[in-house]
């Protein structure tokens, strides 16, 4: 009984030091923010009306992206989930691809699609939708490096929903749609915010694939790298440390509202 304790005791003991190693790799860059972040500053810096509007601008475009996205992601998560096909293994990597590549590459790929030299860009400039430099473009940026984490999200949600309990709905004469939006959905609910929640944080904080096809108006990690590289590190850390504490709060209480 000794002998299985230690042994118990020692495992414990290691899983415990490398879970506290791995917490604070993840903690101490943050906390280096604030420790090199006065009070005062911080404060002063609610005054500065260009990173509050590009803080306000991160969170909306990201939100937008993520709802509207999440028309056309959350059924595809189902029919990966729920339908065998050829490729299916295939699509399933494409959808992680936006995820691989580097961000920067990403937004010049977008920018080939929507940009006015290109067929699609011309034919959306026509019509008066411009993406470079627009609302429209951030959001594009945003929701393209984003998207792969509702999917996958959802899709392993409505894995868990129980088939038996669709059949059973449908053999009692419920019709496919309603049978999702009473049985799956409500089932799978959980999965499925958990990964808007992080489709709209990844998005938030995009940087590449933004700045090659809008660096303006400007989101807070395209404004944080404007005054970094024009004003230095200390400037550059009192916008970091602000749109952290203001995400922070932000994801703390979505995370909260899930439970």
């Amino acid at each position: 009984m000794i002998s299985t304790f230690n042994k118990k005791s020692t495992f414990e003991l290691i899983i415990t030091f490398l879970s506290g190693f791995a917490l604070l790799f993840i903690i101490a860059p943050i906390l280096g923010i604030y420790f090199n972040s006065s009070t005062k500053e911080i404060f002063s810096s609610f005054h500065d009306e260009e990173l509050n509007s590009s803080i306000w601008l991160s969170l909306w475009t990201s939100m937008i992206g993520t709802l509207l996205f999440s028309v056309f992601a959350i059924p595809f998560a189902f029919l990966l989930a729920r339908k065998n096909f050829r490729l299916k293994n295939f699509i399933n990597g494409i959808i992680d691809l936006p995820i691989i590549i580097p961000h920067s590459a990403a937004g010049i790929a977008l920018l080939l699609i929507v940009s006015k030299e290109s067929f699609i860009g011309k034919y959306l400039n026509d019509l008066g939708l411009s993406f470079v430099n627009n609302h429209a473009g951030i959001i594009l940026a945003m929701s393209f490096v984003s998207l792969p984490f509702l999917i996958n999200s959802a899709r392993d949600g409505f894995v868990l929903v129980p088939e038996r309990l669709e059949k059973i709905a449908l053999t009692l004469g419920a019709s496919p749609t309603k049978v999702f939006f009473t049985i799956t959905i409500p089932l799978a609910w959980r999965s499925i915010l958990s990964g808007m929640i992080l489709m709209w944080a990844r998005g938030m904080s995009e940087f590449g694939a933004v700045i090659i096809i809008a660096y303006n108006p400007k989101t807070a990690p395209v404004l944080i790298y404007e005054r970094f590289t024009s004003y230095g590190l200390q400037s550059s850390i009192i916008a970091a440390t602000v749109f952290i504490s203001i995400t922070l709060i932000v994801f703390v209480i979505l995370r909260m509202v899930k439970k």
